[in-house]
């Protein structure tokens, strides 16, 4: 057996494989109406094709736990019943294929309300627009729309739409639960010092800016299974040691291992580790695995599993990165829209044994 192809257990749950689908925005949903935030025959057809391909888990993309906490208007969301029922459709394929269903959970915070990436991912105009919310009165970037700085009572309130769409989730079918902690959105944004200038209890020092991640976790846990697994996702660095404009540090590998020991003890049981996204005009080395280092620093130093995650493409190279301990699984994500079967293709290469529905396995 390799160890890209053993099975993965998170308390009750065991996965088949370690080869996982990462949550990546489709931005296919109706914006207006009855559909908005619902998920369509797009979205069916988009994880049944990686289910029928060999993912172990499937994380479906970034779900708004808000109307206006959308990246954009074509995202989906959790807010109400109907976008619950459409999801149970592809819950319910997943399982009956072998793959586990889970969701990612998000607020964009001050990167909300953006275009799809296709027409160019800047502000949406003020036919779709709506006004966004950040931990600080800070703009992503330039010609972005200067976000409200919430206030407790609101913060209070996103919080409890967190436990809201993880209730929903649960009843969608979803066997996993991923909290989005990453990539510049509002928990993001409540981390990093570079994006969070409150003087309250939710800014300053480590411990309250990292009290909104904390409050929604243990929201979200309060509600989740105990038997289920919870996820967090992490930038594990902001990739600024100093913000020359004012000499602020970003967001540390340190800070993130020392959160990750909080997050353990509120119930995480892995965490799904990429980096960046706070600001634009941020020089990144990237590179084949690249992010792998902080999976393996995290793993070793806050005793927490990790999935890896950015630029894993060859099965030889996933199956290394967990044959040396690097991390607990992999997550895919623009190899899979490539290649919906690449499982299929890493079985085959790695000797390990393909899991093919019937009615492709015969033809093999």
């Amino acid at each position: 057996m390799t160890a890209l192809f053993s099975p993965c257990t998170l308390r009750s749950l065991t996965i088949p494989n370690r080869v996982w689908m990462a949550p990546m925005c489709q931005y296919s949903a109706e914006v207006f109406g009855p559909g908005a935030g619902v998920a369509n025959d797009w979205h069916f057809a988009h994880y049944a094709a990686r289910a029928t391909g060999g993912a172990g888990l499937i994380l479906v993309e970034a779900t708004a736990v808000s109307p206006e906490g959308r990246i954009s208007p074509a995202d989906l969301g959790l807010w109400n019943d109907t976008q619950t029922q459409a999801l149970r459709r592809i819950t319910s394929f997943l399982k009956e294929h072998g793959t586990v269903p889970g969701i990612q959970l998000g607020h964009a915070g001050r990167k909300a309300a953006t275009d799809r990436p296709w027409r160019g991912g800047e502000p949406v105009g003020p036919d779709e627009a709506w006004q966004p919310s950040a931990p600080s009165a800070l703009p992503y970037e330039e010609g972005h729309p200067v976000p409200d700085e919430l206030t407790v009572e609101q913060i209070q309130r996103i919080v409890g739409e967190f436990a809201d769409a993880a209730r929903r989730a649960l009843a969608a079918g979803f066997q996993v639960v991923e909290v989005h902690g990453a990539h510049g959105y509002l928990i993001h944004e409540f981390l990093s010092p570079l994006s969070n200038r409150r003087t309250d209890a939710y800014g300053g020092s480590f411990e309250n800016r990292t009290r909104f991640a904390l409050e929604v976790v243990g929201a979200v846990r309060e509600v989740w299974p105990g038997e289920l697994p919870v996820f967090f996702r992490t930038s594990a660095t902001d990739w600024v040691t100093e913000n020359p404009e004012d000499g602020r540090d970003g967001w540390t590998t340190g800070d993130t291992i020392r959160l990750a020991r909080e997050l353990r003890a509120r119930g995480v049981d892995l965490m799904d580790v990429s980096t960046g996204g706070i600001t634009s005009g941020i020089r990144i080395p990237t590179g084949p695995g690249y992010q792998v280092p902080f999976a393996r620093r995290i793993r070793e130093e806050a005793g927490l599993p990790t999935a890896a995650v950015g630029l894993v493409t060859d099965p030889q190279q996933a199956e290394k990165i967990l044959a040396a301990g690097d991390a607990d699984a992999v997550l895919l994500g623009r190899e899979l829209l490539r290649d919906p079967y690449w499982p299929h293709r890493a079985a085959a290469a790695l000797g390990a044994a393909k899991r093919l529905p019937d009615q492709y396995g015969w033809a093999v």
